[in-house]
């Protein structure tokens, strides 16, 4: 049987990958490079539209331990990241141009995977994992919402930070650190005094707004929140987010400064970085206007403006199993933040459980069925469990994980022993795992 898996971003590359590698044939199916969505600009696969950073890789942070899982259960889209990864302290970074050209390459040259560049606007027949993504395209969306027993499909609005050239930031009034000098200094930051905050607020939060039809504040993903939208919500509210200055004391004066705008390598090369948590749906002329009121910034080259998009996902816990499998018709499966994980890491991780399932399942094999203990499981239980009211997208968190069963002092050490539990039982189902060598991985 051929397994046909609709989109190619990071859910879609990763599941077909999984199939491969287990020597169950795939049909990827994509609309690039015939039609591209809002948000993406190149003909790439696994096209990174809003940060360049898959966060950080401390085994005592959840993200962390998830990254780590997917590394020991043979990940397409890990592998790749740390193949291209960028100084970024303790978060995995990437060159995102890089990422997805080594990606699209892993996937082309695989000999399981055969890819169809069209767009899908009915649902296919036979056995189909839907990876589409939050930018589901109207046709396929309308055809899938007439699918569900409750005709319900939930959107909500997802933005992208902007991204400025390096040689355009004065470095006369910016420096290079991290916070509390851990790990290399890797951030670039751009100090605010007192005065220079309030006046850039004030702007910011009577700036003119793209529209977006049917955009309401309280329909963003908080983890994505605007930050205009951030800006209105309180003087201070910036200052204890994305502009936090603590442990970032400026060097020319020993003294933390009012308020941190940080700067985030997005290429290899140093060239590109992206303002960290200034995700925005500002006019773009706006964006200059009101970022180039930081002092650092006031030559700023943009070479991507901030972008507002429709996030469309599912009601995951009325609707599908723990094998993201649709339960009125389990042929059809979902992979990534279509089922209502939040973020690249997790919604790779979806992916890659989808496929190893959906592996099994043809192959007559029990399931992995991963377990609340790991966080690859956690995760797919939280979005496929019915007891979940209000459901909202998830990003991967401690709080999802079975705690460990014994009492364990301070913070860190229980997430590390959580941490160490999971990765002793994603040990025991690498082994149990049949994988064929078909889907090598390619430089």
């Amino acid at each position: 049987m051929i397994v046909k898996v609709i989109g190619a971003g990071l859910a879609g590359c990763e599941a077909a990958w999984q199939l491969a590698r287990r020597g169950i044939a795939v049909e990827l199916i994509d609309m690039k490079p015939k039609k591209l969505s809002p948000a993406h600009v190149t003909n790439d696969f696994a096209e990174l539209v809003c940060s360049n950073s898959l966060r950080s890789d401390d085994l005592a942070n959840a993200v962390g331990l998830l990254k780590e899982e997917m590394r020991r259960l043979g990940s397409l889209i890990i592998r790749c990241a740390d193949e291209t990864r960028v100084p970024a302290g303790g978060a995995l970074a990437v060159d995102r141009n890089r990422f997805a050209a080594l990606v699209t390459k892993s996937i082309m040259s695989d000999s399981g995977i055969n890819v169809t560049e069209r767009e899908v606007v009915d649902i296919p027949t036979g056995r189909i994992i839907i990876a589409t993504g939050p930018l589901t395209a109207d046709g396929l969306a309308g055809k899938l919402a007439s699918l569900l027993p409750d005709k319900k499909m939930l959107s909500f609005y997802d933005s992208a930070a902007p991204i400025l050239t390096f040689e355009s930031v004065d470095m006369e009034q910016a420096y290079f650190a991290s916070r509390y000098s851990k790990g290399t200094a890797d951030y670039i930051n751009c100090p605010l005094n007192a005065d220079e905050y309030k006046m850039f607020r004030a702007q910011l939060t009577g700036a003119r707004q793209a529209d977006v039809h049917g955009f309401e504040d309280g329909l963003v993903f908080e983890g994505c929140i605007p930050i205009e939208v951030m800006a209105r919500r309180g003087e201070d509210t910036m200052r204890f987010g994305p502009l936090k200055p603590v442990g970032l004391p400026d060097p020319k004066t020993g003294k933390e400064p009012y308020a941190v705008v940080q700067l985030r390598k997005d290429n290899a090369e140093g060239t590109l970085y992206n303002i960290v948590g200034f995700q925005t749906h500002l006019k773009f002329p706006e964006q200059r206007r009101v970022f180039s009121m930081i002092p650092a910034l006031q030559n700023a080259q943009f070479v991507r403006y901030g972008v507002m998009h429709r996030n469309t996902y599912l009601d995951s816990p009325k609707l599908l199993d723990r094998y993201n499998r649709l339960k009125t018709d389990t042929d059809i499966s979902f992979a990534g933040q279509i089922t209502g994980v939040e973020g690249y890491v997790e919604s790779a991780a979806s992916g890659l459980l989808t496929g190893i399932e959906v592996a099994h399942e043809l192959k007559e094999q029990p399931y992995a069925d991963f377990p609340q203990e790991t966080a690859i499981g956690a995760l797919a239980l939280y979005i496929s469990q019915g007891a979940v009211s209000n459901f909202q997208p998830m990003n991967i968190n401690f709080g999802l994980i079975r705690p460990p069963g014994v009492r364990v002092r301070g913070k860190r050490n229980k997430n590390l022993a959580i941490s160490r539990r999971s990765l002793e039982i994603i040990d025991r189902i690498v082994k149990l795992d049949s994988v064929s060598t078909t889907g090598g991985f390619t430089q």
